[in-house]
């Protein structure tokens, strides 16, 4: 009988912390027509000739401060653990790979193995729980870019979304009630920066998101792929699984880059408000990753910590993500056999 194949798909990381494997990685991830949704000319002037010559000496630094020398990129690490716990639970009668939508493990590799052991059929399950044009859909249209090649192609499904799955939500529930939450003054959830542009470009009424006062409060037929929208919708859930009232959290953004104007309100801005009220200790969720990364270990913990005790704070503690906890790989399990 035929494997049932299942791919993994995050979003990447350089092969090392070197100034050269992370120029390598920026130019791959920001040549990305939909990461970078300009005209082809402009974007290449933007990441080959002002972006990457002068942000990668910089970003390799960052990624010194958190690579392991044991276990290299931390959401490589988890990345892998999360792929073999899926394998042990899943069993023979699926085959389980993971792959990188930037970098390696590259989804061309991982796809030529589901292939060539042909597989009945395969799962995409890109590790992106609220749904962007430039993470999932970037997965999304890359799978099929490569695939539209073969001869025989099986029938390829694709996981949306998974902003409002109960083992998620429950999953970073459990990881924030180790740092006692109620002895804290306010909650971030802070989620990963889009491009207001990027956000106008799913409404296809043209008329709603970022135009409607409150467009993001609830999701309807019109919002329902909306980043920002399923993110207000995550921390909701999260929040009420805790009975955290909703005067005592803020929903923000982060990692801005360019000077266009993005999702706000931006994490910085929210923490400098937070610091000038008086707000001593900050716990922070990042529900946009499933493994703790760059932006969670350092730019949370590093950056917007500094920032927040130079202001007069005390405390910023990020709550860990979602890694390889047994929930979340239950949820997991859950879309593979779904």
């Amino acid at each position: 009988m035929s494997k049932k194949g299942i791919l993994l798909v995050n979003l990447g990381t350089p092969d090392s912390p070197s100034t050269a494997d992370v120029r390598k990685y920026l130019n791959e991830f920001l040549m990305d027509e939909r990461v970078i949704d300009v005209n082809p000319v402009l974007r290449t002037v933007l990441v080959r000739g002002i972006i990457t010559p002068f942000r990668s000496a910089k970003s390799a630094k960052l990624y010194q401060q958190i690579w392991s020398q044991e276990t290299g990129s931390p959401l490589l690490h988890y990345s892998k653990l999360q792929h073999q716990a899926l394998k042990d639970r899943l069993g023979d009668e699926y085959q389980v790979e993971l792959a990188m939508r930037y970098q390696t493990p590259s989804i061309e590799s991982a796809l030529a193995r589901l292939k060539d052991n042909l597989v009945s059929d395969i799962k995409v399950i890109p590790m992106f729980p609220q749904y962007a044009s430039a993470s999932t859909g970037s997965v999304q249209q890359k799978v099929m870019e490569l695939v539209k090649g073969w001869q025989t192609i099986p029938n390829i499904t694709f996981i949306n979304s998974f902003h409002d799955d109960d083992l998620m939500i429950q999953t970073f529930a459990d990881n924030a009630k180790k740092h006692q939450p109620e002895t804290y003054d306010h909650i971030l959830f802070s989620f990963h920066g889009l491009p207001q542009r990027q956000i106008k470009k799913c409404d296809h009424t043209h008329s709603y998101c970022l135009q409607v006062d409150g467009c993001c409060d609830t999701l309807n037929d019109t919002n329902k792929f909306c980043y920002s929208a399923q993110s207000y919708d995550t921390a909701r859930l999260i929040a009420e699984k805790m009975n955290i009232a909703k005067e005592n959290y803020t929903v923000c953004f982060q990692s801005r880059l360019g000077n266009d104007p993005w999702v706000q309100p931006y994490t910085s801005k929210v923490i400098e408000e937070l610091a000038h009220q008086g707000k001593k200790r900050l716990l922070v969720f990042c529900p946009a990753f499933v493994a703790d990364c760059l932006e969670t270990v350092y730019e949370v913990t590093e950056e917007y910590g500094g920032e927040f005790r130079a202001l007069g704070g005390e405390h910023v503690q990020l709550v860990e993500s979602l890694n390889d906890a047994p929930t979340f790989i239950d949820a997991l399990e859950r879309m593979a056999r779904g």
